[in-house]
């Protein structure tokens, strides 16, 4: 064998190292059942031994065949000499840590839905273990976030963001498998998950440090057991490729490359493995080059071996040292000492966070937190439960503090959530308690909804009355008659007489428990036709 093609070395700033004799090589006697065969033609190793297949199909032939570079490697090359044998005059050079964009086409048209195990990272704030985002791309670049507690959960909230992407709890290559990002339903990625809007359709972009996207990719596109078969140069040769082939695409302004063999087969985490992992990690930053860019290195599973590639006939894309290095996981915003009303501190939080810090937060009355925001029913607003009371927010109204009573009637089911300690659950004569927060006002029962009556309508004689009322004994009945402080007393009318023939006197306006702010229609009539304007930082998790 004569040794008439090289590969040399260049690092990233173009300084050029020893070059290294590659071997071409005449077809290889290979022993099978003690006969030796020469592989020519179609014949290749994988038609023979039942553990040699292609991974993906065949393909188009160009550049390196994955089934010539294992009987290559069977035979004693090592990797650079495969390389240097199907791309021929091609160099290698080094890069640092990168990051590359993959569109993961199955899950075009689709909102991007995903979890850890260990939490993640979402519009600037942290999500727990398990608690799902939703991001769906907005045409400013951005994205509007909804937070759940699980895939299918409860909302916890929601937000907008100009960063439309969800990140790990960590920085950097090599996460624990608890830290990787899961799609509901779906498999699991590695690095950030993200959003973007093509041509008005969705896009879910993973953004993934080179070395941890080769870790899914190599065992997608050659086996694993290779390593096993005396073939471990194959496979580096295959990482090689592979980076190279990924850094040199340039397919969409939101993405480099994509998953499908369109591009490069990259199903996530999924079919990781130790041994390609290991042959990624054995060629850490290598990339094949010419004239000094990265060489889009194409390669097949061509069954006759394949032969040299034009490399003048590949595109090239950028220099190395041109490539954008891996970024940190933004930092999540420090909260200021003394929690004033700064933007810094607003950063993030609900309506209902504000009121509660407003209120004083956990040295207020109302108490500590016992639960996360939850959705009212019809989707009308959300509410948060503390230690003495709660606080209710609907899109119209902003935020208000309740009394537990006053929740009970809108979310019956709620009452296992209260703390031991709830004063105003409902008592067995039907008689609320006080509220525990001075001047807590209550909401409407769900079985009342309809238009807020005008203050000087006339009573309805056919009405019935409400069996939650509390009553005065000593009140007179009938029509006219002043009830208890469960009914509302118009201010304006004529006084009316005791059964004493005197008229009764004067009190204090009363009230039916019913802030006035919170007309019914208003809160609990949201048209479920409708469709909500794009979210706002901050903005309370409505419909």
């Amino acid at each position: 064998m004569r040794a008439d093609t090289s590969i040399a070395r260049k690092t990233r700033r173009g300084t050029r190292r020893r070059a290294v004799p590659i071997l071409a090589a005449p077809p290889l006697p290979v022993l099978v059942g003690g006969t030796a065969l020469v592989l020519t033609g179609a014949l290749g190793l994988w038609q023979l031994l039942p553990d040699v297949e292609p991974t993906v199909g065949a393909g188009h032939g160009r550049g390196m065949s994955q089934v010539g570079a294992f009987d290559n490697a069977r035979a004693g090359w090592n990797a650079e000499q495969i390389l240097g044998h199907y791309y021929p005059g091609a160099e290698l050079g080094q890069i640092g840590a990168t990051t590359i964009g993959v569109r993961l086409q199955a899950q075009d048209d689709a909102t991007l839905d995903t979890y850890a195990a260990a939490g993640a990272q979402v519009a600037g704030r942290m999500i727990g273990p398990g608690e799902a985002a939703h991001l769906t791309p907005m045409p400013d670049g951005g994205a509007s976030v909804v937070v759940t507690a699980g895939c299918d959960g409860e909302v916890l909230w929601q937000s907008a963001t100009d960063d439309p992407y969800v990140y790990p709890i960590g920085a950097g290559p090599g996460r624990p498998a608890d830290e990787h990002l899961t799609l509901c339903g779906g498999t699991a990625y590695r690095g950030a998950l993200g959003v973007a809007l093509e041509n008005g359709s969705y896009r879910t972009v993973n953004q993934v440090d080179i070395e941890d996207y080769l870790a899914g990719v190599l065992p997608a596109e050659m086996q694993a057991n290779w390593a096993d078969q005396g073939a471990f140069e194959a496979l580096r040769a295959q990482a090689i490729a592979a980076r190279s082939y990924a850094l040199a695409e340039d397919r969409y302004p939101y993405a480099q490359t994509c998953d499908t063999t369109d591009c490069q087969v990259y199903p996530g985490t999924v079919k990781e493995d130790a041994r390609t992992t290991d042959a990624v990690a054995a060629t850490v930053g290598t990339v094949l080059l010419r004239d000094g860019l990265i060489l889009r290195s194409e390669y097949s599973a061509a069954p006759d071996g394949g032969r040299p590639a034009d490399i003048e006939t590949f595109a090239v894309g950028p220099a190395p040292g041109d490539l954008v290095e891996s970024l940190p996981i933004p930092a999540l915003p420090e909260l200021p000492a003394d929690p004033g009303p700064t933007i810094e501190a607003l950063a993030g939080e609900s309506v209902i966070d504000t009121e509660y810090r407003r209120l004083g937060g956990p040295g207020s009355s109302i108490g500590a937190p016992i639960g996360p925001e939850m959705m009212l029913p019809q989707r009308a607003g959300t509410y948060r439960l503390y230690t003495n009371g709660v606080i209710v927010a609907t899109k119209t109204l902003g935020a208000q503090v309740v009394d537990f009573s006053t929740l009970l009637q809108l979310v019956p089911e709620v009452g296992d959530q209260l703390p031991g300690s709830a004063g105003s659950r409902p008592k067995p004569d039907g008689a609320q308690g006080d509220p525990l927060v001075e001047g807590a006002p209550q909401l409407p029962n769900l079985a009342d909804v309809g238009p807020a009556p005008h203050p000087n309508a006339a009573p309805d004689p056919n009405a019935s009355p409400d069996p939650n009322a509390a009553t005065d004994p000593g009140a007179a009945t009938g029509p006219g008659a002043a009830t208890g402080p469960g009914v509302s007393t118009d201010p304006n009318a004529a006084a009316t007489p005791d059964a004493s023939g005197t008229d009764a006197a004067p009190g204090p306006e009363m009230s039916s428990g019913v802030d006035p702010n919170f007309a019914p229609e208003q809160i609990l009539e949201p048209d479920p036709g409708a469709v909500p304007p794009p979210l706002q930082p901050n903005a309370v998790p409505t419909e």
